[in-house]
């Protein structure tokens, strides 16, 4: 007579236990990592006025803009194009193409003036290693209105940001909404920075998409 043999229900319910524990292990896990992400994505934006403040507290210039920034630093380098040094304005993308606009300039002259970690060499965009955020975008300033409706001195934009960590860091930093207040976002892929004033998104974040987020200082 043959015996047959399988689980009982108490080992099954033992092994849906424990696959329970696993999954929410891993989506306790997975959590973190969002909520660090979000961390960084906000601090980046936290420190870029601490950048400012600080270079003009010492030297009474804008960092990028600094006119004295060749003869002030060893290695220091003035903008030859896309701005005009020294007339008060932090002109280019926050994203630059070249690294003689002052929007790449800044970096060099704030980790000159040891208020970043970073590289100083601006031999070319590659060596100077501009900032990316978390995600692996483009992250910096510039000094004119990057999206529809925002109004200040300065403007900190990060790019390529994934909807759920966007909206998370609009809720974090502001109020949540990609058409009002100091934090904005338009859909990555349709920013014109800044060739032209973009439009902003639509109030809501939407699944799926990726956005450049901006915030006004």
């Amino acid at each position: 007579m043959n015996k047959q043999s399988g689980f009982t229900l108490v080992e099954i319910a033992i092994v849906l236990v424990i696959i329970g524990l696993l999954l929410g292990g891993v989506l306790k896990g997975q959590e973190l990592i969002n909520s660090a992400k979000v961390k960084n994505l906000a601090t980046d934006f936290r420190n870029v006025p601490l950048f400012i403040y600080g270079y003009q507290d010492k030297y009474k210039r804008l960092p990028g803009d600094d006119a004295s920034a060749d003869t002030r630093f060893t290695g220091g380098v003035l903008a030859t194009a896309g701005g005009t040094p020294g007339n008060g304005v932090i002109e280019g993308s926050f994203d630059p193409q070249a690294v003689t606009h002052e929007t790449a300039l800044f970096w060099q002259h704030v980790r000159l003036a040891n208020l970043a970690p970073g590289s100083t060499n601006v031999t070319s965009l590659a060596t100077l290693s501009l900032p990316t955020n978390a995600e692996g975008g483009a992250f910096g300033l510039q000094g004119a209105a990057p999206i529809a409706g925002m109004t200040g001195t300065y403007f900190a934009c990060s790019a390529a940001i994934p909807f759920a960590f966007a909206q998370q860091l609009d809720l974090t930093m502001d109020d949540g909404v990609a058409t009002t207040g100091t934090m904005r976002a338009v859909v990555t892929g349709t920013d014109t920075f800044p060739r032209a004033v973009a439009a902003p998104a639509a109030a809501a974040y939407a699944t799926g998409s990726s956005y450049t987020v901006c915030m006004a200082f």
